[in-house]
């Protein structure tokens, strides 16, 4: 449970005590200052883990030097946005994240308070993830230009935006210019497609597709 630092009610005061030593007495609620945002959660939620950040401080680690706020509620510099996903997966054992939330910044957290469970299902995820867009085939557009023989090297010269050289079919000469014929050709380029929401056409025009064939005859 999260709140703002400006609405905390009078009866959380009263059920977080200033102090937390683990010994008689000790209040079984725990609160947090993460970042200027205030949780509260269990000390059974807190030691979950043995071997992390959160652990120690809920038992007082006399070695961990932690601060406390004007209301008793430990000072943790972190990121609250992130910490969320972290106290919620040590409440039920489930990673839950919004949309907006960047795996790798829950595992930055992870890391941070040495949650070895949580660490390891993350990575997994990433890889998961990461596994499946390298599996997404890779998308182009094809164009074919026309152009004469004198234009052809400034053509290809001056292709940017990642349009990149495909195919090269000389439709031989239509006209003279002088007293030399003016060679034709068509040149087909293609590039990456990155974003199908525009609704181009990723695979090549059938003119395309004839126009490379007929040049890996040539």
């Amino acid at each position: 449970m999260a709140e703002n630092s400006s609405e905390t009610s009078g009866s959380v005061h009263r059920r977080c005590p200033t102090h937390s030593s683990p010994g008689v007495g000790a209040s079984k609620w725990i609160r947090l200052n993460v970042g200027g945002t205030y949780f509260l959660t269990t000390r059974q939620t807190l030691c979950r883990d043995p071997k992390s950040f959160l652990f120690r401080l809920s038992q007082a680690d006399p070695e961990l030097d932690s601060d406390k706020d004007e209301t008793g509620a430990y000072l943790i510099d972190r990121d609250p946005t992130y910490f969320g996903p972290v106290l919620n997966y040590l409440r039920h054992g489930k990673l839950v994240l919004n949309r907006d939330l960047a795996e790798e910044g829950v595992l930055e957290e992870a890391e941070f308070y040495n949650i070895t469970s949580l660490i390891k299902l993350i990575k997994d995820k990433i890889r998961e993830r990461d596994c499946k867009t390298s599996q997404v085939p890779v998308k182009h557009v094809y164009r074919v230009l026309q152009c004469q023989e004198e234009e052809l090297t400034q053509m290809v010269s001056t292709m940017s935006d990642g349009w990149k050289f495909e195919q090269l079919v000389s439709i031989g000469s239509s006209y003279n210019y002088g007293n030399e014929d003016q060679a034709e050709f068509l040149c087909v380029v293609s590039k990456e497609l990155h974003n199908q929401s525009y609704g181009t056409n990723s695979e090549p025009s059938e003119k395309a597709k004839i126009l490379q064939e007929r040049g890996s005859r040539m």
